[in-house]
């Protein structure tokens, strides 16, 4: 993937993902990384039942659901560690 196509897909991916999970806005790089790691995990898992992004609105739909679940997982693998810290 293009540097820009892939900054542009990261960007608007982890802004969509922030809007869809109601989170605090964290700002341009915060969105950035999340839509590019979004990317990454959205890719795999996406790829894992059939689904194949070839075009730009495909790409940022599997990266928004990359995204999304990453700030999913995050706070419940936080809590999750708290709790292992504190037993």
């Amino acid at each position: 993937m293009n540097i820009i196509v892939l900054l542009i897909v990261g960007a608007v991916a982890g802004w969509l993902a922030n809007l869809w999970m109601k989170g605090a806005s964290m700002g341009l790089g915060w969105n950035l990384l999340l839509g590019i790691g979004g990317a990454f995990i959205g890719s795999i898992v996406l790829g894992f039942v059939g689904f194949s992004a070839t075009h730009l609105v495909g790409k940022i739909i599997s990266a928004t659901f990359g995204s999304v679940l990453l700030l999913y997982l995050i706070p419940k693998i936080k809590e999750a560690s708290n709790k292992e810290k504190i037993q």
